[in-house]
Parts: C-alpha cells; sequence; structure tokens
C-alpha cells in the first residue's frame, strides 16, 4: 500500500530502508496501479501500456509473447539484463479458479471464492525468513550484485520480483484455496506500533455500492469480524511489509557494499496495495486507495533527495523512464510518461523533449471478485469511478481532499463533475465498448474450456475455490451458467 510510504501511514510500522530511500531519493505520493492484480499490472509495467490495449484482462490473461518490454530494449542497446523472482506478466498462469471466477462473474450467482481472511503466528522472536520463497531470490540478487555486476564494463540492469507482502494460501480452505492467511512470526509483529494501527469505518451491507457488496460476499468479509481480528489482520500485514523492506535493505547493502550505489538508480514500487480490511474487503481487484495506490521511490545518481512529489502518476510511466535513465529513444505509442523531469535536480527539459504529462491517470479492472468492468479517473482531488457500460450500474465520486477514506459517494451531489470526469474518461478509453468485449471474451473463454473438460465439467467445476458455497446448491448454480450461455 503505497500510503504507508509517507505521513501518516508510515507512522505503523518501522520500514528502515523506505526511509533510507525517502531521505536520499524521490518518494512519489500519488502512484497508482493501471489495474489492480498481479499479471495485468504487471502486463501494464513491462509493456507500457494500459490494460485496455494489452487485452491482459485477468490473472489468466496476461502479455502476449510478441510484446517487446523495457528490459528487453535495454538488453538490445547494450545493458546486461538480469531477472530474479516473480515476473508474472505473461499469459496462462494462475489457477483454474482464477480463470473461472472471472470468465463466470457476469452469472447471476452470488458465492464466496476466497477463505475467510485470518492471521498466523510462527516461529519465534529470532525468526526472520518466512517467506523462504522471496529470501532465496534476494539472496540470488545480492550475489549477482556482489559477484557478476561488480565486474560488469557494461551498465546492468537488475530486476527483483518479490511477492510479499502478500497473503499466504490457506490450506483450511480446500484443494482450490485462495490466499487469506496473513503469517509473520514475532520477529516482525514488534516492528509494527499497535496504537498506530486505524480500524476501518465500514457501511451497512444494505448502504454498499452493489459491486462492493459483491466484493466482500466473494472475499468472504459479509461476516462478522471483531475488532481484534481486524487489529490483527493490519497488524499482520504491516509486520508482512516490514519483512519485504528488509529484502530491500539487503539489495541497498549490497549496492553499499560493493560501491555501485552512488552510480546505479535504485527503484521500490508494487503491483498493487492490500485493503487489510478497509471497506469490508481485504486482497485487492479495487479502486480504493489500499489497493490501488502503490509505492514509488526512486534514488540514484541525478535524483533529487528528500523531494515528495504530488503529481499522480502510474506503472505505464515505469517504461519511458528505464529507457529514458539509459539514454535510449522511448517509442512514441506508449500510455505512460518519463519521470525523469519530476526527478531531476535541475530540469532537463532537454533530455525529455516529449509529450507533455497529463493531469489523470487510469486503472481499470476486469478480473475476478468484482461483478463489472470498473474504470477509475484520478485527477487532482477527484476519484471517479465508472462502470460497464456507463448506464447499468451508477458511478461513484470521491473527494480525496475532504474524504481521504472514500466514505461518501458524492457522484449525485456535483453532477457537473461526473459528466466532466465522464467525458475525460471516454475520450481516454471507449469503455462501454471495452466492457462489452470483455464481457464476450469472457463467455468464449468458458464455452472452450466447459468442452475442454467433457463429462468432467460437473466435477470440476463444484471443486474450484467456491465448493463450500457451490456444493450446497449445485444444479442450481450450473443452471445460472447454462442461462448465462
Amino acid at each position: 500500500d503505497g500510503r504507508l510510504t509517507f505521513f501518516p501511514g508510515n507512522q505503523t510500522v518501522d520500514l528502515p530502508f523506505i526511509n533510507f530511500m525517502k531521505r536520499y531519493g524521490t518518494v512519489f505520493l500519488n502512484a497508482y496501479t493501471n489495474s489492480p492484480i498481479c499479471c495485468p499490472s504487471r502486463a501494464a509495467m513491462w509493456s507500457g501500456l494500459f490494460t485496455h490495449l494489452t487485452e491482459s484482462w485477468n490473472n489468466f490473461k496476461g502479455l502476449d509473447p510478441e510484446y517487446v518490454t523495457w528490459m528487453d530494449l535495454m538488453e538490445k542497446h547494450g545493458y546486461h539484463a538480469q531477472k530474479f523472482g516473480k515476473l508474472d506478466y505473461t499469459s496462462g498462469h494462475h489457477s483454474v479458479s482464477n480463470r473461472v471466477e472471472a470468465w463466470t462473474r457476469d452469472v447471476h450467482f452470488l458465492l464466496r471464492q476466497e477463505g475467510r481472511p485470518m492471521v498466523n503466528l510462527t516461529g519465534d522472536r529470532k525468526q526472520v525468513r518466512v517467506m523462504e520463497a522471496d529470501w532465496r531470490n534476494t539472496d540470488k540478487a545480492v550475489n549477482w550484485i556482489k559477484e557478476e555486476a561488480v565486474n560488469l564494463t557494461q551498465p546492468f540492469v537488475l530486476y527483483l520480483g518479490l511477492n510479499l507482502p502478500h497473503p499466504y494460501p490457506s490450506p483450511y480452505a480446500g484443494e482450490n484455496f485462495g490466499s487469506s492467511t496473513f503469517l509473520t512470526s514475532p520477529y516482525w509483529l514488534e516492528k509494527v506500533t499497535y496504537e498506530a494501527i486505524k480500524i476501518p469505518k465500514w457501511s451497512s451491507l444494505s448502504e454498499m455500492h452493489p459491486v462492493d457488496y459483491y466484493s466482500s460476499y466473494t472475499k468472504n468479509c459479509t461476516g462478522e469480524f471483531t475488532k481484534k481480528e481486524v487489529t490483527n489482520i493490519r497488524a499482520f500485514y504491516y509486520a508482512m511489509c516490514a519483512e519485504t523492506d528488509a529484502m530491500l535493505g539487503e539489495v541497498i547493502s549490497a549496492l553499499g557494499d560493493t560501491g555501485l550505489l552512488s552510480k546505479t538508480v535504485v527503484i521500490f514500487t508494487a503491483d498493487h496495495g492490500e485493503l487489510a480490511m478497509e471497506h469490508r474487503q481485504f486482497y485487492k481487484m479495487s479502486m480504493y486507495e489500499g489497493s490501488s495506490h502503490v509505492p514509488l521511490l526512486v534514488m540514484g545518481p541525478g535524483v533529487k533527495e528528500q523531494q515528495q512529489i504530488p503529481n499522480v502518476v502510474s506503472l505505464v510511466d515505469i517504461y519511458p523512464t528505464m529507457l529514458d535513465i539509459a539514454r535510449i529513444p522511448v517509442p512514441q505509442n506508449l500510455s505512460g510518461y518519463s519521470l525523469l523531469p519530476l526527478l531531476r535536480e535541475k530540469a532537463e527539459t532537454e533530455m525529455s523533449p516529449g509529450r507533455a504529462r497529463p493531469s489523470w491517470v487510469l486503472s481499470e479492472f476486469h478480473g475476478c471478485n468484482v461483478n463489472s468492468s470498473v474504470y477509475m479517473l484520478r485527477t487532482g482531488k477527484w476519484k471517479y469511478l465508472a462502470y460497464s457500460d456507463g448506464s447499468s450500474v451508477l458511478p461513484q465520486l470521491f473527494d480525496l481532499t475532504a474524504d481521504p477514506d472514500e466514505l461518501t459517494n458524492v457522484a449525485i451531489k456535483f453532477p457537473e463533475i461526473v459528466h466532466s470526469l465522464d467525458k475525460l474518461l471516454r475520450s481516454i478509453v471507449n469503455y462501454p465498448k471495452v466492457s462489452s468485449s470483455v464481457q464476450e471474451y469472457n463467455k468464449q473463454q468458458f464455452i472452450s474450456w466447459k468442452q475442454s473438460l467433457g463429462h468432467n465439467y460437473s466435477s470440476v467445476i463444484a471443486n474450484l475455490r467456491w465448493h463450500q458455497d457451490w456444493l450446497k446448491e449445485q444444479k442450481k448454480y450450473e443452471n445460472a451458467i447454462d442461462e448465462w450461455l
């Protein structure tokens, strides 16, 4: 969650290396994902293109093989390129449940898709390495810096992708379980200031926007939660952020030990945030700040120190920024804009003579746990959300200055703002048309999948992540799908 990188969010947990980057570099106060879920978000970051252009609709449908990433171009221009850890921007990954839940979101049924969010404390005060796989990848990156990068005669670009901070799989939820367990050790939990944890306000279920209600239900969050449960989920999430920060620290320290830190640009960001029980939800797949607002910090030669940038920026800006830093010509068709003019000590306009940065960012979502395509436009103090075809589901408008917790939809109060923001949104993306093509894609994908299973269809679909609800009235849900098809 990007808000943890600046005041007041950063009062809840000790993140020494995020703070180090702020001290010696620049923090973006309003950085957003272009799609708040792993694969579509990363597809946007690696391609520099909005989700409706890449058609990376869900966690199964990512970038097609012909896309040229910024790393491909850097390699072509003489950079030594190295990747470790989670990439997750190409098609075909994630579970069958992830796919089918995204495809069937237009079906008129309501089924819990996730395990109920919960916490799990592991190990003791000495246990530092909770997320073993991430630590192994961090070790690989550190060793590569110390053994390879230090001896290179050409410039290098290193990418390290971590899974943390991300809830863990919850085996109690069945074989196709989701990831709803927040797991940490006492070592990391001690980095969290419990007194600073804010308990989010919740609207009553009857007052919720219909799309929010669907999300809360499918995420198994409509039941009762005690204040202690909510506090713990949030605390454990912050502890997982502290563990992530330590991995960042290992990389920064390795650059420091090898004398590379003063001549290397370091960028820290994320594919999406975590709601951690805000708006009666956990996970991502939402345009609320906890899910869509991401961290973005940059430090290195020529980058202004102790700078806080209020401009709205998004992950598609990473592509032109990487090329700009490397002095590689930036392709003209990109959705993003180089961040270099904002980062520089002096305004080096000759470096980036390109297009003027717009005053808005776009995020969109077409995957599971949400029963409609969602489009978010953030500009100035406003956050505008349009759904589906723009008329069948009511829009939302939030004034982030007056209402940072996004509890009051003021769309009815400010019809002229809604009208002008909707017009701007339609000039960027023909969203009713995109929504319609996603619906068509979902149906076609589901039909092919169903046909590929033959006689096994009934038993396979019954045992996906929603099995605990599905098996109570299997025939009813199968009929709902048939009706939809």
